[in-house]
């Protein structure tokens, strides 16, 4: 009864929860999505697609559409994801990220929702010890926004035990680039992510890209990460919940990463590759409780959904993420037109 359920995306209107609008979309699932547009966009949500203006917090709302649509699935990702931002208000992270994920949770088991993906983040393992982080490698956040992530996942399994739902927590590494269409990518302004921040300075919208230490243990002394395509996260997310419904009684938390890491000089290379241009990298002392290097070991979730990304090159990433910054540099409201502009782009430079 399962199969094809609708499926409820919260955050569907914001960078990562609209790729995996268009994942489920593509597949066939039937979709809505729950938004407040604090960081969200409307133009990121397709049309024909059910959109509620409103916070997961609120129980009457979710209760509704839970109601109304017959909503099976919710795919969680509302909620803040500024690592600095956290450590400077911890409050305001503890509310959005678990608190109203409580709440969320609580309309979920109350409206009789079987099955929860939870959009989760690779600091729950704070600054871990081993050059390939594993799902059991011990979770030692060291900011609120791990916390916040980490106490999620701990509501969820214990809610599982004793609720009739079953839940996958997929833990993000860093995630970049755009729809291979342009139908979405990263919209948000001030955007902390490398990937959106050199293209940017790429394009001439910023001046230059902060470099946060040379002196890692890492070949080029800058800090390495494993960046995922967001339209192969997405796709995890489909294959998630999938898993899910064949098997209502297993839960799940997976890494989501390529199990490779570029430093960030590797990333800026590239992005002087694909613009022809020449990013201005100013060399800064490196933050407190950066690890020198952060890559996932994937082994768990290619062999248990088996999972194969099709993106998996650094280019490519920031090719797509190039894509979509140009198309913001033109009016949202004629989105057709350009995303069919943007279509008629190149391949990634070699």
């Amino acid at each position: 009864m399962d199969t094809k359920c609708p499926v409820l995306v919260t955050g569907g209107a914001g960078y990562i929860g609209s790729h995996a609008v268009l994942a489920l979309l593509d597949a066939g699932w039937p979709v809505a999505v729950i938004d407040n547009l604090a960081t969200g966009f409307r133009f990121a949500v397709p049309a024909g697609v059910p959109f509620y203006e409103g916070d997961i917090a609120d129980a009457e709302l979710v209760a509704r559409i839970i109601r109304e649509l017959g909503i099976g699935a919710i795919l969680h990702f509302a909620g803040s994801v500024v690592v600095p931002d956290s450590v400077a208000d911890p409050l305001a992270y503890y509310d959005n990220n678990t608190v109203r994920s409580r709440q969320l949770i609580a309309s979920a088991v109350a409206g009789g929702v079987r099955h929860m993906i939870f959009s989760s983040t690779a600091a729950t393992y704070g600054v871990p010890d081993v050059a390939r982080v594993t799902e059991d490698t011990p979770t030692v956040p060291i900011n609120p926004y791990g916390w916040s992530k980490l106490m999620t996942e701990q509501m969820l399994a214990d809610t599982a035990s004793v609720a009739s739902m079953n839940y996958a927590a997929l833990r993000y590494f860093n995630v970049a680039g755009a729809d291979p269409d342009a139908r979405s990518g990263q919209s948000t302004a001030g955007a902390t992510h490398l990937i959106k921040v050199a293209v940017e300075a790429g394009l001439g919208k910023r001046y230059g890209v902060a470099v946060f230490g040379t002196d890692f243990d890492t070949p080029d002394g800058t800090g390495v990460r494993d960046y995922i395509h967001v339209s192969d996260l997405a796709q995890a997310h489909v294959l998630a919940l999938e898993a899910l419904i064949a098997q209502p009684e297993r839960s799940m938390t997976l890494n989501c990463g390529y199990g490779r890491g570029f430093s960030v000089n590797e990333v800026l290379d590239a992005v002087d590759r694909q613009t022809n241009t020449v990013v201005q990298r100013k060399y800064e002392a490196r933050r407190a409780g950066d690890p020198d290097s952060l890559v996932a070991d994937n082994s768990r979730i290619t062999r248990e959904l088996g999972w194969k990304p099709a993106h998996a090159d650094l280019d490519t990433i920031v090719f797509h993420a190039l894509q979509w910054e140009r198309m913001l540099g033109a009016l949202r409201e004629d989105m057709p037109a350009l995303q069919n502009r943007v279509r008629r782009s190149a391949r990634p430079a070699a």
